[in-house]
């Protein structure tokens, strides 16, 4: 169990990016589902032990780990937002230094980086350097080491900047299959990396936890409340500053607009089934 006590996080230009956040994550996938600049990877900095908070505490297994952080760097996984990478090593040199640091050595190491290369698609560049490499191909390096050493705890802030398609739904699919029997955190602004596979989603606004449920409750908490209705181009704009609008579209017929909240705004709008983005963007209107 990973749990966070009302942690405060000050910078020196007196931002605060975090306001007595608290929550307590167990084995499985939880998605922190936020805009950019909530402080998702302020919070998954401090959890990760490379920033320090300004108060509160974190704890892995009953330990703190603010005071011995290497109770958790034993068991950690971490790929940062900003995952940097030595470009005249090659993808299998890069590997092998982080397996190296993370105590794999000899044929346990060999067999792991090995196996990291096949994982995330990297076998035909992986004697390249990585200068050559595109910001995709960086990322899954940055998810291979991420995953060397097993790590009992995985913390991925926006895993799937720059991979296509293809790639993002392998890498979704590949965070699911490990949340069996460890700890999973994605961090991330895109609702359909966390719909398909988090357990739990951890909604942050402005450094504060708004809420914290399944994907089923959030749907259930939106039923309802989302509607659809069709309008004249030129009343856009109107009704864009009366509701909170989550999809348009434009037809023959006029704009469909797609928006949650009170379904009177609009005349004649109807009620529709909610999707995730939509009870995300209605949790964010409720916080406002």
């Amino acid at each position: 169990m990973l749990e966070i006590d009302r942690l405060v996080k000050r910078y020196p230009n007196g931002t605060v990016a975090l306001h007595d956040f608290s929550l307590a994550v167990g084995e499985g996938v939880t998605g922190l589902l936020g805009p950019n600049g909530a402080g998702k990877t302020t919070l998954m900095s401090i959890v990760a032990t490379v920033l320090r908070p300004t108060s509160g505490s974190v704890r892995w297994r009953g330990a703190d780990v603010l005071r011995d952080p290497l109770a958790l760097r034993r068991e950690l996984g971490y790929l940062p937002q900003d995952f940097g990478v030595y470009e005249k090593l090659t993808a299998v040199e890069m590997l092998r230094y982080f397996g190296r640091l993370k105590g794999l050595a000899g044929k346990a190491l060999h067999d792991a980086v090995e196996e990291m290369i096949d994982l995330v698609n990297l076998r035909p560049a992986a004697g390249r350097r990585l200068g050559g490499f595109s910001g995709g191909m960086r990322q899954r390096v940055g998810i291979a080491q991420a995953l060397l050493g097993d790590p009992k705890i995985l913390i991925v802030d926006e895993p799937t900047v720059g991979l296509d398609p293809e790639e993002r739904v392998r890498f979704r699919n590949l965070l699911s299959e490990l949340g069996q029997g460890r700890t999973v955190i994605l961090s991330t602004h895109i609702v359909s990396d966390v719909e398909a596979i988090a357990e739990r989603i951890a909604v942050i606004r402005q450094g504060r936890l708004v809420r914290f449920a399944a994907p089923e409750e959030l749907l259930a908490h939106a039923a309802g409340r989302v509607f659809r209705a069709v309008l004249p181009a030129d009343r856009l704009a109107e009704a864009q500053r009366r509701v909170a609008v989550s999809n348009l579209t434009r037809r023959a017929d006029g704009v469909h607009v797609r928006f949650v909240g009170d379904g009177g705004a609009i005349p004649g709008a109807v009620a529709v089934e909610p999707t995730l983005e939509d009870a995300y963007l209605l949790t964010n209107v409720e916080a406002a």
